[in-house]
C-alpha cells in the first residue's frame, strides 16, 4: 500500500556549486557501489555531503555507460587518483525516488517524460544522489532508499 507521502513529484529548484571528488568509469549502474568504498577510503573526513553518480549519456546504456560516481568535500585539495574540482550549480529538475535501485526506471520515466511534455532542454551529465541507501556496514531495508534524480536545466 502506497501512503500519500511517499507519492513524490517533479520539482524544479537551484542547486549550488559543489567541490567534489571524483572517479570516471565505464561499465554498467550497478557497478558504481564498489568504486564508492575506494573514493570514502582516500577521502575520509574530508567528505561533506550525499555521494552521488554522474551520468554521462543522455540516454540509457545497459552496459558501457560513463559514470562518475562523486563525494562532495568541505574543502578542496588534491587527492591523489580522484579527480577534485568544483562543479557547476544552476536550476535543475528533481525527482524522489523511493525503493530498491532496480526500480529507479520507473522514476526516470516519469521524470522523462515529464522533460519531453515540457520540451525543457537539460544538461548532460545528470545526477543520482543517495540520501538513503545501504551502509558501509548494514545493508538497510531497499525500500526505504531515497534516492534523487536531478537534471540540469539549459539556460
Amino acid at each position: 500500500m502506497t501512503h500519500e507521502s511517499e507519492r513524490f513529484e517533479i520539482v524544479e529548484k537551484s542547486v549550488e556549486d559543489q567541490v567534489i571528488a571524483g572517479l570516471k568509469y565505464i561499465g554498467k549502474y550497478e557497478d558504481c557501489g564498489q568504486y564508492f568504498g575506494q573514493i570514502f577510503h582516500k577521502v575520509g573526513w574530508g567528505a561533506a555531503g550525499k555521494p552521488f553518480c554522474l551520468y554521462y549519456d543522455c540516454e540509457y546504456k545497459a552496459d558501457g555507460a560513463e559514470i562518475e560516481v562523486c563525494v562532495p568535500l568541505k574543502q578542496k585539495k588534491a587527492i591523489e587518483g580522484l579527480d577534485v574540482r568544483t562543479i557547476p550549480g544552476g536550476r535543475c529538475l528533481s525527482l524522489m525516488h523511493k525503493g530498491p535501485y532496480t526500480e529507479l526506471k520507473r522514476s526516470y520515466e516519469k521524470i522523462v517524460d515529464y522533460i519531453k511534455e515540457k520540451e525543457i532542454k537539460i544538461k548532460c551529465p545528470s545526477r543520482e544522489i543517495y540520501h538513503k541507501g545501504p551502509g558501509m556496514i548494514f545493508r538497510g531495508n531497499p525500500k526505504n532508499y531515497l534516492t534523487e534524480i536531478q537534471f540540469m536545466i539549459e539556460g
